[in-house]
């Protein structure tokens, strides 16, 4: 079993159970406690488990990863699901850009295009973007996070001013009853702004945070237009999204 896909398993496992030992995980899936251990440290660092001597635990629900764990994690899916949004965004377009790894992901991907006009509260996809000098930009007030984040109620407010084309939405975690979760409330109230205040929403999501928790509810999948991911969607959801006529576009390799 290639490594990706056991630490798939071991995250939904570690769901699923609550706490699983070392000694299970080795009988599971049939390799060293070595490459378990290995396992279990790599997924810790990025908070999909929390690590105990021998085994591991759910994470905390209530607290994201270090923002440069995230934003390593998973980069070449992001960035393939990047390639795919901008796809779908003509030149001259208006757009938010929410905070989030796969948005910066899609604003380094959205460099190609002309006259775009973004309202973000990203402090890094703004420093991003102004390398395209044919951009008009502009940055939401608010209280700024040590990531480059911009939250707060004068965001919301600030956002609500606004009617846009797109809304490039990242999101922390996904139940499996297709609710979007996020750590901060802060963060999910600006979230909501740019669902209410965008055409079409861009839900853009590698394919970990279908077995993530967090502990804000922000609304349901259905609330978007648009699902970007890498990897086909847990059952239910999947048919959540075609019940409720919610395109879902699937990124698996490089577009060459």
């Amino acid at each position: 079993m290639k490594q990706s896909l056991r630490h798939q398993k071991i995250v939904e496992l570690v769901k699923q159970k609550g706490y699983l030992s070392t000694e299970e995980l080795v009988a599971l899936f049939g390799v060293s406690p070595q490459t378990i251990r290995r396992d279990l440290n790599e997924l810790a660092e990025t908070n999909f488990i929390r690590r105990h001597h021998g085994g591991a635990a759910s994470p905390s629900t209530a607290e994201n990863s270090d923002y440069h764990d995230r934003k390593h994690f998973f980069s070449q899916e992001k960035n393939r699901i990047a390639r795919q949004v901008v796809q779908l965004i003509p030149n001259g377009a208006s757009l938010f850009i929410d905070i989030g790894t796969t948005s910066e992901a899609v604003s380094f991907a959205l460099l190609g295009h002309q006259r775009l006009r973004i309202v973000t509260n990203n402090l890094n996809a703004a420093h991003i973007l102004m390398q395209n000098d044919s951009f008009d930009i502009t940055i939401a007030s608010g209280s700024l996070r040590q990531d480059g984040g911009i939250i707060g109620e004068s965001t919301v407010e600030f956002l609500s001013q606004f009617r846009l084309d797109f809304g490039v939405l990242g999101i922390s975690a996904i139940d499996l009853d297709g609710t979007l979760l996020d750590y901060d409330y802060h963060e999910v109230q600006v979230k909501r702004a740019i669902i209410d205040n965008s055409r079409n929403t861009l839900l853009v999501t590698d394919h970990s945070k279908f077995s993530r928790r967090a502990m804000v509810k922000l609304g349901s999948i259905t609330d978007v237009e648009y699902v970007f991911t890498d990897a086909d969607v847990p059952a239910g959801i999947d048919e959540l999204l075609k019940n409720k006529n919610v395109n879902i576009i699937l990124q698996y390799y490089e577009i060459i």
